[in-house]
């Protein structure tokens, strides 16, 4: 992974020490609530419903076994002794004091870690796919160019201050969206130019929200000299034409969807054409830096099925089952990448407790050359254990309540903090996630029903992603009281598709038989073989409106 240097740890010192004075000014009433509400969104702070929430950012899901350590600590000692997994694979702190955010920025600044740009109106945290650099699929690892993105957007000026926030993922497998960029402010596509070289597809005006959006293609085949001229071209359209007086049209999709994508395209090129072959023109040499900071770990030759695993997948069938499920091929041979399911029943999915972070830690040294990986979809993935290891770590995982065999399942479900903590949400998700969850506890069932997403927002923020899910829930406000809106047919695996509303909201203990219809009906109508997701896709969404209204009749 990336390691800081000296320049890097010198702006991140300074940057801390300049929050410190500011939080001091604010405490002091030298700051208004508007002046210090910029500089705080600026360092990942929030208010929420009940307390600051610190935003953490985890460049491209990344993470040694020190920084979660030091996670740890800081969660005993300034928070209530847990983290969060986001969506967009940051750390969230849901109960810090506002005055002590200083001294927790300075304690996670000795790790490399802080809240830079996690909020506010500008580039956030760049997203990839979290088995990047060991997935047999890439055309190569993305984790470089997402390195590249970060340190061109980290302080730059120009961007600093856009209409609104700015998110940017790089997918790097053919025919497999694993960073779901087709729903981000860019996405950025790996594919190779006519000579072989990499290059890149690049989209732009996806997002979810009030007006959710697939992106559209922009730049086609771009040479990787050119990868950040060409980010830069499209933000600059945005900063001159993105609707800044409605936060609510201020996203690039707005402006997209308004002037079309040829229109955006002949704006971005005549940008392109101003700074083609200019300072950010990318280097061999600089690529080449960049690309030693992700270096392979000390591989040892192994064989793909050693004892130490054939005896177990032979006599233990939860092993045998966690292994199919959530473990996933490697590019090197005798490896397998490992997913650990942050979906306790009755605990906010991706929530992981202080002892978690450092029994966490322990096994990233002992298994995985002491790095691990956050996900889009709320867990963490140790990504190069050995096969030989790989019933020891079930062990230990199972021991943590980490070794569901449910990754892709109905139960490993993807919510926002909700109503329970979020001060703009209209509706509680966790309460939600949780009554799906004990409703559907056969874990022979959940295998029989194959792979199926839940998403759930508790706004139309749409923290949750329930746009993308197979079965997507969001919290509804009705004349005060909490309601429940289902779509069907969400996207963001090969292709990025929004879902279909399937009807009018129900309320919150309506919505596990709601989704018991749904899913007996997939059962019913299924082809054998086929997923929920292909078999919506051949039925279309009368079959299950008709499944539940009618019903309800």
């Amino acid at each position: 992974m990336y390691v800081y240097q000296q320049y890097d740890q010198q702006l991140l010192n300074e940057r801390v020490a300049e929050f410190r004075d500011q939080t001091n000014r604010y405490l002091d009433g030298k700051l208004s609530e508007e002046e210090f509400l910029v500089l705080r969104l600026q360092n990942g702070l929030y208010v929420q419903r009940y307390a600051p929430m610190l935003r953490l950012a985890v460049p491209y899901g990344m993470l040694s076994s020190d920084q979660l350590r030091k996670l740890a600590y800081v969660t005993r000692k300034w928070d209530k002794g847990y983290a969060h997994v986001s969506t967009r694979q940051n750390f969230q702190l849901n109960w810090p004091e506002l005055q002590d955010v200083p001294d927790i920025l300075a304690e996670l600044s000795n790790v490399q870690m802080h809240g830079i740009q996690t909020s506010g109106n500008c580039v956030r945290n760049t997203t990839t796919d979290e088995y990047a650099g060991t997935n047999p699929n890439e055309i190569e690892d993305p984790r470089p160019w997402c390195e590249l993105i970060r340190q061109w957007s980290t302080f730059n000026p120009e961007f600093a201050h856009l209409p609104r926030k700015f998110k940017i993922a790089v997918n790097a497998e053919p025919g497999v969206d694993s960073a779901v960029i087709g729903v981000h402010d860019i996405g950025v596509e790996i594919v190779q130019g006519g000579d072989k070289e990499v290059a890149f597809n690049i989209f732009a005006g996806g997002g979810l929200g009030r007006t959710p959006m697939v992106g559209a293609l922009i730049g086609s085949a771009v040479p990787w000299q050119h990868l950040l001229s060409y980010i830069e071209s499209i933000l600059r359209v945005y900063n001159k034409y993105g609707i800044r007086s409605n936060k609510f049209k201020a996203r690039i999709k707005i402006i997209v969807k308004a002037m079309g994508a040829e229109r955006i395209r002949e704006l971005v090129e005549r940008e392109f054409a101003e700074l083609k072959d200019g300072p950010m023109t990318l280097t061999a040499e600089e690529v080449t830096r960049i690309k030693s900071c992700f270096p392979s770990p000390a591989y040892v030759a192994a064989d793909d099925m050693p004892e130490a695993l054939t005896q177990p997948m032979t006599e233990n069938a939860a092993f045998k089952r966690w292994y199919h499920t959530n473990t996933r091929a490697h590019k090197q041979a005798g490896y397998r990448a490992v997913t650990l399911t942050l979906k306790k029943t009755g605990r906010a999915p991706g929530d992981i407790t202080a002892e978690e972070l450092d029994a966490v830690s322990d096994l990233a040294d002992r298994f995985s050359f002491s790095e691990m990986r956050n996900t889009h979809q709320q867990n963490m993935v140790l990504a190069d254990v050995q096969q030989k290891d790989l019933f020891d770590v079930w062990l230990a995982l199972d021991k943590l309540g980490f070794a569901t065999p449910n990754l892709k399942l109905l139960t490993d479900i993807v919510a926002c903090p909700g109503g329970d903590f979020c001060s703009l949400a209209n509706a509680k998700s966790l309460p939600i996630s949780e009554a799906i969850q004990r409703h559907f506890d056969d874990l022979d069932y959940l295998h029989d029903l194959g792979e199926l997403d839940i998403n759930i927002s508790g706004c139309m923020n749409a923290c949750g992603h329930h746009h993308i899910g197979h079965i997507g829930i969001l919290g509804v406000d009705k004349k005060g009281r909490e309601y429940y809106q289902v779509t069907l047919g969400g996207r963001g695996d090969s292709v990025s598709r929004i879902g279909e509303k399937l009807g009018p909201s129900f309320e919150a203990d309506e919505v596990v038989n709601v989704l018991d219809k749904i899913v007996k009906l997939y059962v019913e109508q299924r082809a054998e073989g086929e997923s929920f997701i292909d078999a919506y896709e051949r039925l279309g969404i009368e079959p299950f409106k008709e499944r539940v209204y009618a019903s309800a009749d």
